[in-house]
């Protein structure tokens, strides 16, 4: 699983992959271990310094509670938020532009497989919470627990996967948790995108009500014998806790924390501080003294705050900044002299694809989608390259396949940099031309037609009758104008080929209700074409496999793209341990064309020259634990 991106800001769930370039880009944070060159500032290391960050009035995070459902599913919420306070199980990235599991970072040891993949061992590290508690088996039991009581409304949950994967579990030893599969799966899949789900959460959460004695609650020792009625009074409890956001800084339930940091002031508006948490037991231990976030209205308020030196980092609008070069940055950078010491650039990429949905059951235009020949066409009329070069100036990619081709990981197979970046299917009109005209296609007064019905290899194929005209309708995101023009230049590349465009703006609300896959038997469904942005891989699904995307029935399968092949090439992923059957998976994805491969963008963070070892998570995660300044104001 992973998270959906559409609006401008970067750390929502929904993000246009143009939009954070042609406007703002939203706040990333990674580390870089000390002793890395990348990103190191002169003068000595200033204990008691004070790091400022930027967030976007009403953007900042708003829940707290780790087990949330997807109103709470956001990059604000979770790696920028709660990981600073809360641990996950497991880690991810870190230490500069890393996509893999961090197990130094992480509260439990690597989890330990056996009988052939169908038990998992797993044990916490010697961590303490801050009220002194230990981190132990008991949490991670209440946390499951929990979650076998409320898993519909937990975000990260899919049905058939984790809790419903485990046929048993329990505390083994006092810091060590066993879990009984249902079947035999790949370790890499199962840590990557099954545990990754799962926290030690403190016992002191374990109450109905406040003041209470931290396991009275009953959840950490609940079972399914009385309905996990005991869990889910806590859930409700916890939850309704949750939603009082102007309590988050004072309740004595958020103060019990085990991650780095601890919240000091907050309000909802996006202003809240955080100090270091004395009692953390990971490493490196915090530097900086407090770490503040402070809300502006604008990318344009921000790129002030920057040149007048009131940020220790922020997001820059490419509209401040020259082209960009090949990785990804300007040769000149405009913060470079900004007041008090000045700024790097350093660009911030992120784990993620760009593509609009392709509307497999559209009552007209669903059997033309299901042709592969005619999506290979549609991709060889996409100009990726000029949308990147044009609208995102340099800082964006295309997209390829169903996996992120940035940053460099093992799973980037190497079709996906084929033709220079454009992978398999490079835009060439004449070629899609040739393709079309192959298979009984031909413009017919401006509009390609097809002229060839049946099911031969030269014919349009099943379901098209003859005299069909290729009249599309994409929907896109209103007030994002880099999804307009990314539409604009695909209208235009359509077009070489007789194919006819008709794009509208809509709002997200409005966008969202489209997202229900059309059934076959709908006389009427208003999308051809539904671009909403992308699809980011920074958790639960850190391994980019395409259950939540590709498979059939899938809850973010909106086109209803269906493709056994497809199915048993994720099922493999997710038994094998094998890169041999992901890269396989990955490429099926970037010959088959599930959906309309689009850019993504690469947004620019300032870094204040007066900070060091900090640079760009891909994974969007924030790690201010290993942040060094030269001044007491970085």
């Amino acid at each position: 699983m992973g998270r959906i991106k559409f609006v401008e800001l970067r750390r929502v769930r929904w993000l246009a992959p143009l939009a954070a370039a042609a406007a703002v880009a939203g706040l990333i944070v990674g580390v870089t271990t000390p002793g890395d060159a990348a990103g190191t500032s002169s003068g000595a290391d200033v204990k008691g310094a004070v790091a400022t960050l930027a967030n976007y009035e009403g953007e900042g995070a708003d829940c707290i509670f780790p087990l949330e459902s997807a109103e709470c599913y956001s990059v604000a919420n979770y790696e920028e938020f709660e990981f600073l306070m809360v641990r996950p199980l497991y880690m991810f990235g870190g230490n500069n532009d890393s996509i893999k599991v961090n197990y130094a970072l992480s509260p439990a040891e690597k989890p330990v497989y056996s009988d052939g993949g169908k038990t998992v061992m797993i044990t916490l590290k010697p961590w303490q919470w801050s009220d002194g508690e230990e981190v132990d088996a008991a949490d991670l039991i209440f946390f499951l627990n929990m979650l076998e009581a409320e898993k519909a409304n937990y975000a990260a949950y899919s049905p058939g996967l984790l809790p419903d994967n485990i046929a048993s579990y329990a505390a083994t030893s006092s810091r060590q948790v066993t879990l009984h599969l249902t079947q035999a799966y790949s370790s890499i899949w199962y840590t990557y995108n099954q545990l990754a789900t799962l926290y030690p959460i403190p016992l002191a959460w374990d109450v109905t009500e406040a003041g209470a004695a931290a396991g009275s609650g009953g959840c950490g020792t609940d079972s399914a014998a009385d309905g996990w009625a005991k869990c889910k009074a806590v859930w409700n409890y916890l939850n309704s806790q949750n939603e009082r956001t102007s309590t988050y800084a004072t309740n004595p339930l958020w103060r019990v924390v085990d991650g780095p940091f601890t919240l000091t002031s907050y309000n909802v508006d996006g202003n809240y501080t955080f100090r270091p948490n004395p009692n953390y037991s990971g490493s490196p231990k915090p530097s900086i003294s407090e770490l503040k976030f402070r809300a502006y209205t604008s990318g344009t308020a921000v790129y002030t705050a920057l040149r007048q030196g009131k940020l220790s980092e922020g997001p820059v609008p490419i509209i401040y900044l020259p082209p960009a070069r090949k990785n990804f940055l300007p040769a000149i950078n405009p913060l470079a002299s900004a007041r008090k010491g000045g700024y790097r650039l350093q660009a911030a990429l992120e784990f993620a694809i760009g593509y609009s949905y392709i509307n497999f059951n559209n009552p007209a235009y669903g059997s033309v989608f299901k042709q592969q020949y005619f999506r290979e066409a549609l991709m060889m009329l996409d100009n990726q390259a000029g949308m990147s070069d044009s609208i995102g100036r340099g800082y964006a990619y295309p997209t390829t396949a169903g996996v992120p081709a940035q940053p460099k990981s093992q799973w980037v197979v190497p079709v996906m940099r084929a033709n220079h970046g454009q992978g398999r299917y490079a835009f060439d009109p004449k070629r899609a031309r040739t393709l079309l005209k192959a298979h009984g296609w031909k413009v017919v007064k401006g509009l390609l037609t097809c002229e060839r019905a049946g099911t031969g290899a030269r014919d349009c194929g099943a379901g098209i009758a003859k005299g069909r005209q290729a009249k599309f309708a994409m929907l896109y995101t209103s007030g994002v104008a880099a999804q307009e023009d990314d539409v604009d230049i695909l209208k235009s590349g359509l077009a070489r080929a007789g194919i006819q465009l008709t794009a509208k703006a809509e709002s997200f609300d409005r966008l969202l209700a489209d997202t229900v896959p059309c059934t076959p038997k709908q006389t009427r469904c208003r999308w051809t074409f539904l671009y909403l942005g992308g699809w980011l891989f920074n958790g639960p699904g850190f391994e980019p496999t395409g259950e939540p995307l590709f498979q059939t029935g899938a809850a973010s399968n909106a086109g209803s793209y269906r493709n056994g092949r497809m199915n048993a090439l994720i099922n493999a992923t997710h038994t094998s341990s094998s890169l041999s059957a992901f890269r396989t998976y990955a490429n099926y994805t970037a010959t088959q064309v599930p959906s309309l491969w689009l850019p993504w963008s690469v947004g620019v963070e300032a870094v204040s020259k007066h900070m060091s070892y900090v640079s760009q998570n891909p994974l969007m995660v924030l790690y201010p634990e290993y942040w060094r300044c030269s001044t007491k104001s970085c």
